[in-house]
């Protein structure tokens, strides 16, 4: 039987000892959803930040408010910014974040529904991707949470993290 994404995650995680924590805005706390699914994934996981809005950005996860100011709340440097502060808020290893545009309208700010960046943050460096998904918001936000996975799997395999 084939390991699912998450599973596969997790035991990349735990040969490495690493520990991950997130932050999720438009899929609202669905990705953590589904590391949790993975029994011990207390062993490597720290928690979870949904920052919904541009304040909790700032004052919990500690992006910048030029950066939101400048780029918005739906652009790669505040995907860079919000995996760099779930990673330094909870003290762990890996950070992961997602921001994007679920739908089905684009509110303000211009960018087109289904638009989402996904970033990973680590002692190495960052990785931040632009995606674009066509479905409806449900399937949005799951298409976004399972780039997110499968993202972080990619810099697992790729990066020397330990």
């Amino acid at each position: 039987m084939k390991n699912s994404l998450e599973q596969e995650i997790g035991a990349l995680l735990t040969e490495r000892g690493l520990t991950i924590a997130i932050a999720e805005s438009s899929t609202g706390g669905l990705i953590s959803h589904f590391v949790t699914n993975v029994p011990g994934s207390s062993t490597y996981y720290k928690g979870t930040v949904v920052a919904y809005d541009n304040e909790v950005k700032v004052k919990i996860l500690g992006i910048k408010r030029e950066t939101l100011d400048i780029y918005k709340s739906v652009s790669r440097k505040t995907a860079e910014e919000m995996a760099e502060g779930a990673r330094r808020v909870m003290g762990a290893d890996i950070g992961l974040s997602e921001t994007g545009i679920a739908g089905p309208a684009s509110g303000s700010s211009g960018k087109g529904v289904g638009l989402f960046y996904i970033a990973v943050s680590s002692a190495s460096g960052n990785r931040a991707e632009e995606y674009t998904f066509h479905g409806d918001r449900l399937q949005n936000k799951r298409s976004a949470a399972e780039a997110a996975l499968d993202m972080l799997k990619g810099y697992l395999l790729e990066a020397s993290l330990s």
